[in-house]
């Protein structure tokens, strides 16, 4: 029985479509968005890993060289 019903979708105990009231699965709303949510956001951080912004080096001069025996004092 294949119908579309709103209260129909997928039980990951039994890993199959059930109408979720008679299998007892109940979820509040808000947990569902959140979880949404969040499914989003890991999602677009993951596209983005590969792309980093950062600062062109600067070329600076070389430091002045130490002076000779400058352990001595």
């Amino acid at each position: 029985k294949n119908e579309a019903t709103p209260s129909r979708g997928y039980d990951a105990d039994s890993m199959e479509f059930v109408d979720m009231i008679q299998a007892g699965i109940i979820d509040p709303t808000k947990v569902e968005r959140v979880a949404l949510q969040n499914a989003a956001s890991i999602a677009s951080l993951l596209l983005t890993t590969e792309a980093l912004i950062t600062d062109i080096p600067e070329d600076k001069p070389a430091a002045a060289p130490a002076m000779p025996h400058g352990d001595m004092y």
